[in-house]
């Protein structure tokens, strides 16, 4: 895009090789296998996530559905994006059968995004919930959905379906959001959260994400924070962006760790119940843990 290509620090470059190597080769086998055997897609692989590797060994992969082209071309994104094919309609089956046989607690669910679609996807991401709530241990389920193109209906749709976290990313700072989020609004994606925390069913948490090292200022991710909470949301990730690929959004700043600690010591002052902030953290990474978190700081809380 133009600007000088920022080298990598050594350190992040060690991280980034640790987690690769956390591989237990059976387990990703297991899971690469039934993720092809079930005709799943995935946004470990969609988006190149960093942490596959890691993820695939303890058993647990984030489910893509709606398809793997994606009708948007955010600067910072992997996915492939142009038109869309035909929703498949035995894909709420067959993720729940990989599922059950996966053994999952927790699952996190997301899709490309669909402006194709009268309701963005929300009646798929309704019956996903249905079929998984429907087994006979069911998993807590996580769905992170994309805008939904404001649709309040859509939102409805989704939350009816009782999801125990509905998560929505906001990604970046507003000024950002012209560079970086094709067809996106930074008011629209607030809005969203902020109807989804007003609107969820009892239990139901609200969570959102958003990257560092794009060029935003320290006031500007202060501020975001801030408002995030205000308007509801309860658990966050923050983490490092990473451009996939030289034809993508470049990376302005590598974080240090120490910094990622400053961020997350704010947002729990700030509010938030759950928070998982570091150079690799992603918006699903280690969700079942974060869920978790919520629920134990829950129920220190009764018993107080």
């Amino acid at each position: 895009m133009g600007e000088t290509i920022l080298p990598v620090p050594q350190w992040l470059i060690n991280e980034i090789r640790l987690a690769k190597q956390k591989k237990d080769p059976m387990m990703h086998h297991f899971v690469n296998g039934n993720l092809a055997k079930y005709g799943l897609n995935t946004v470990c692989q969609g988006a190149r996530c960093p942490n596959r590797g890691s993820c695939y060994s303890r058993g647990t992969a984030t489910f893509m559905i709606l398809g793997d082209v994606c009708t948007r071309n955010c600067a910072f994104c992997a996915v492939d994006h142009g038109k869309p094919g035909e929703l498949d309609q035995e894909e709420p089956v067959r993720l729940k059968e990989a599922v059950e046989v996966l053994g999952l607690k927790h699952v996190v669910v997301t899709s490309v995004t669909r402006d194709d679609l009268s309701d963005g996807g929300a009646e798929v991401f309704a019956k996903v919930i249905e079929a998984l709530h429907s087994l006979p241990s069911p998993p807590t389920i996580e769905v992170l959905t994309p805008d939904l193109g404001g649709a309040l209906s859509s939102l409805e749709t989704v939350l009816e379906a009782n999801p125990e976290v509905f998560s929505h990313n906001i990604e970046t700072i507003p000024r950002l959001y012209p560079a970086i989020r094709h067809r996106a609004s930074y008011r629209r994606s607030l809005d969203l959260l902020a109807e989804a925390a007003q609107r969820a069913r009892a239990g139901t948490q609200v969570k959102t994400g958003f990257m560092l090292g794009l060029g935003e200022e320290k006031r500007e991710v202060a501020d975001l924070i801030q408002e995030l909470s205000n308007v509801g949301v309860t658990m966050l990730t923050v983490g490092q962006y990473l451009a996939p690929s030289l034809q993508h959004y470049p990376v302005m700043r590598y974080v240090t760790v120490e910094e990622f600690e400053e961020w997350a010591a704010l947002a729990r002052k700030s509010g938030f119940k759950s928070v998982n902030a570091g150079p690799l953290v992603r918006s699903s990474y280690r969700a079942g843990d974060c869920y978790q978190e919520v629920m134990d700081s829950g129920a220190a809380l009764a018993a107080d």
